[in-house]
Order: C-alpha cells, then sequence, then structure tokens
C-alpha cells in the first residue's frame, strides 16, 4: 500500500503545484501584488509544508539527524537541482529584490544557523545542540524576514489588460490554493513515506536519508511548482518560491522544531551547512557574471552536474 501511495503522491504533487500556481498567479494580479512576493510567502508556506511535518514528527521521535537533514539538503536540493531544472525548461530572468536581498537573507539564514549550532564549541559543554533559545532567536529573525515582505507588498504593480482576462474568480483562486497546498502536502507525505521505507530497505543511515532520499522527497513539491512556473514564464515565482522555501526551512522550520525539542547537532552536518552556503553563493554568481541577470540553461546544468557531485561525496561520506 506504501508503494501505490508514492505513485499517487505524485500526481497529487503536480496537480497541487499547478492549482496553487494558478491561484497564488490570479491573487497576485488583482491585488496588484508582484508575483515575487506570492512566491515568498504563499507559495513557499505551501511547498514548505512537506519539510515542516517531516521535522514536526522527526523532532516528537527525537530524530535530530532526520530534521537537520532534512532542512539542509533540501536547501541544497532547491538550488542547485530545482533552480537547475527549471533554468532547462526556460531561462530564468532574475528580478532585482532577489540578488540584492533575499539571496543575502537566505545567505545569513544559513550563516546564523551554522553559529548557533556550534555555538556550544565556545562554552564548556558535552555535544553541540540547536537549543530552545536557539529555535527563538530564529524564529525572531523569521519574524523580521515576514516583516520585510509586508514591506514590499505595499508595492502595487500595474497589470495590462492581457494580465486581467487570465486572473481567475477570487472564490476560485482561494479555491485553488488551498486544494493545490493539501494536495501538495498530502502527495509530498506520501512520496516522503514511499521513499523512506524505500532507504530502510536497503539499510542506510538516518543521516544520509534525511539529506538525500527525504530532502528530495519534501522538495518535490517546490521542484514541480518552479518547474510548472517557469514553463507558463513566471519566472519570479519560480525562484521566489525557491528562496523563500530555504528561509522558511531554516527560520521557521528549524526554529519550531527546536522549541519543540532541542536538536542535537552533529559537527559532520558543518559540510553541509558549507554546501548550502557555496550553493547559495553560485547562485549568486550565476546572476552576477552572466550579461543579463538570468539563469541560462547551461548555468541549470552546471547546478545539476554539482548537486550530482555533492550526492557523490555524500555517498562516499557514508
Amino acid at each position: 500500500m506504501v508503494y501505490i501511495l508514492f505513485v499517487i503522491g505524485f500526481v497529487l504533487l503536480i496537480k497541487g503545484a499547478d492549482f496553487l500556481v494558478e491561484g497564488a498567479s490570479s491573487i497576485a494580479k488583482r491585488n496588484r501584488i508582484t508575483e515575487i512576493v506570492i512566491g515568498l510567502t504563499i507559495v513557499s508556506f505551501g511547498t514548505s509544508m512537506p519539510e515542516l511535518i517531516v521535522n514536526l514528527l522527526a523532532s516528537f521521535d527525537g530524530s535530530s539527524e532526520l530534521a537537520i537533514g532534512n532542512v539542509l539538503g533540501s536547501n541544497i536540493a532547491n538550488v542547485l537541482l530545482i533552480l537547475g531544472v527549471a533554468a532547462l525548461i526556460k531561462p530564468l530572468p532574475i528580478h532585482k529584490s532577489i540578488y540584492f536581498t533575499e539571496l543575502p537573507i537566505s545567505l545569513f539564514a544559513t550563516v546564523l544557523l551554522g553559529f548557533l549550532a556550534n555555538a556550544d564549541l565556545f562554552v564548556d559543554v558535552k555535544g553541540l545542540t540547536l537549543s530552545r533559545y536557539d529555535g527563538t532567536i530564529l524564529l525572531f529573525f523569521f519574524g523580521l524576514f515576514m516583516t520585510y515582505i509586508y514591506v514590499v507588498a505595499q508595492s502595487k504593480d500595474e497589470i495590462d489588460e492581457a494580465d486581467q482576462t487570465n486572473m481567475l474568480p477570487r472564490t476560485k483562486s482561494i479555491l485553488y490554493i488551498i486544494g493545490g497546498s493539501i494536495g501538495l502536502f498530502i502527495g509530498g507525505k506520501w512520496v516522503v513515506d514511499g521513499a523512506f521505507e524505500i532507504a530502510l530497505f536497503f539499510g542506510l543511515s538516518e543521516t544520509f536519508i534525511g539529506l538525500t532520499v527525504v530532502a528530495v522527497g519534501t522538495s518535490l513539491p517546490e521542484l514541480v511548482t518552479s518547474a510548472v512556473a517557469a514553463r507558463k514564464g513566471q519566472s519570479d515565482m519560480a525562484v521566489g518560491n525557491v528562496v523563500g522555501s530555504n528561509i522558511f526551512n531554516i527560520l521557521w522550520i528549524l526554529g519550531i522544531s527546536s522549541i519543540i525539542r532541542p536538536l542535537p547537532f552533529d559537527i559532520i552536518s558543518n559540510s553541509d551547512i558549507l554546501m548550502v552556503i557555496a550553493s547559495s553563493t553560485l547562485l549568486i554568481l550565476a546572476i552576477v557574471v552572466g550579461r543579463k541577470a538570468s539563469i541560462g540553461r547551461t548555468m541549470g546544468a552546471i547546478f545539476i552536474m554539482v548537486y550530482i557531485a555533492y550526492l557523490v561525496y555524500l555517498v562516499m561520506r557514508g
């Protein structure tokens, strides 16, 4: 039954992502809110639901390696795998606020996580931990991020008549967002459960499962959503979804998880934090080096190759 739900989960992910993008885009146009803001909030929150559920369950069960590995692995997959695939589908023009504001915020969140996780090295304690105090700090900065999004949302964009004719009715838009989010949540859970059972069957470690199978599984909503948005030419939503999800994952999801139960932190996970920083840095370089502020198909292919190399490293690391 788990494997049947595994297949059905993919279908729910694809349709849920399609509904979520359609509903969110219509609300953005109707309220003169930019797609980048919708991508950073509604879409990011909806596609981050699988990570949130997995981490909450892992925190309650005391599976800290799975909780932390899920977030770090998802953030790496978000940039290298998801943006790589989206750029191969269609080159992604990048909004100025992405590389001037949102990406630096994402980098700051990652560095903050690394500092908090390793802060115990500066005091005489045994073992590294993300404490409830650390979780409170993460949530505090998440509150600041949401305040920033609220301020950005106050800027209204003009939309032309063609855009207005493509808008869904308000009620239908809301139903699309709710239905899409539910589909993403249920589909993501079924896919993760199936993938988890497959991984356990082969006797893989909890850390490896968190960084690979579970991370990719919980990132499937972001992958499908960004791919659909890229195909429809909604690059702001495709990129905003990824960057917003990365910020949500660290500040919101790990913040909540560590408040529920402090998460012991394995020092080897510092290499994964460095990989999150490296992938975000590569994304910035891809944007600023080219003639245009965009991610082209060549860079998308490079992102995917780097991600494959990272997976090989994880296998060698064991």
